[in-house]
């Protein structure tokens, strides 16, 4: 730790630092060195943040910030920092502003013409795309679902014909439910990735269509932990169909770019109509497995 009491010093402005989802070893030395070298910590919950500080020694003055105080106090940090002041924002864990408060801040930070920079590090959605096995080339974060059903199941048809992988947080209590919902609203058939307990030390990923998930979750029950949903985009049958130059040797390539042997072969056959084994054949000559 004594390498982060030998940085420069830091120039005024607003600092958006990213903390860890679950293992401390994620936070880098860079976020290190700026915690230790700003004058105050604005964060969601300072038991949190007091933690990680106090597992890392470091030790600095901590104030709330979150959507319900942020009116009052976003005027006293900006008044801060134009003073001179380094200011930290953090959340209870990963990057800041994705899905938690903070924008206005910078928005208002910025348009003063104050100093604002981002110290990269760890995201929940960004680890879950990371290790569920659908595909990332596009994708949109949706944040948290309603809490009830039917403006859950409005939530997720209105993105039903949107061709990207749906990337959201959920609370497990409700987990059951939200994949139920999802297999209503999107089709059964869809491909999604629970992701569990990220960089934790019973991490789990399960994956399979959003009917097999569902079923299996209201039988064993809702899972402990955080968890991150990514649902696969839709198969587009009318446009990968026989009037189409993408026939079933093109898709399964493209398939495999972003998912397993099995899960482009079961994609593909959705598509097609063809039968899985023989594609799943193919699949395999394709990626000389």
């Amino acid at each position: 730790m004594a390498e982060i009491g030998s940085q420069k010093k830091l120039p005024a402005g607003l600092y958006i630092v990213a903390t860890p989802i679950g293992n401390l070893s994620d936070i880098s030395q860079r976020a290190l060195e700026v915690l230790a070298g700003v004058d105050h910590i604005a964060c969601e919950d300072t038991r949190v943040t007091g933690k990680l500080l106090t597992a890392k020694l470091i030790k600095k003055p901590l104030s709330s910030y979150h959507e319900h105080n942020g009116a009052r106090e976003r005027p006293k940090l900006l008044e801060r920092i134009d003073a001179g002041e380094r200011i930290a924002l953090v959340s209870d864990a990963g990057t800041p502003l994705i899905s938690d408060p903070g924008f206005k801040l910078v928005a208002e930070a910025q348009d003063a013409g104050l100093y604002v920079t981002a110290i990269p590090g760890p995201c929940a959605a960004i680890a879950a795309l990371s290790l569920a096995g659908l595909p990332t080339d596009r994708f949109l974060f949706m944040g948290f679902p309603p809490n009830k059903s039917g403006a859950r199941q409005s939530w997720f048809t209105q993105e039903a014909k949107t061709h990207a992988s749906l990337v959201f947080y959920e609370s497990t209590r409700r987990l059951p439910d939200c994949l139920a919902d999802a297999a209503e609203s999107l089709g059964g058939d869809r491909f999604v990735a629970v992701c569990r307990e990220l960089t934790k030390k019973f991490e789990e990923v399960k994956r399979g269509t959003l009917a097999e998930l569902a079923a299996a979750y209201a039988e064993d029950g809702a899972p402990k932990g955080e968890c991150v949903v990514v649902i696969g985009p839709p198969a587009h049958v009318e446009e990968a169909g026989s009037g189409s130059d993408m026939d079933t040797e093109h898709l399964l390539a493209a398939a495999l770019k972003h998912m397993s042997v099995k899960s482009a072969a079961a994609f593909v056959s959705e598509i097609t109509g063809e039968k899985k084994k023989a594609i799943y054949a193919r699949a395999l000559e394709l990626s000389g497995k």
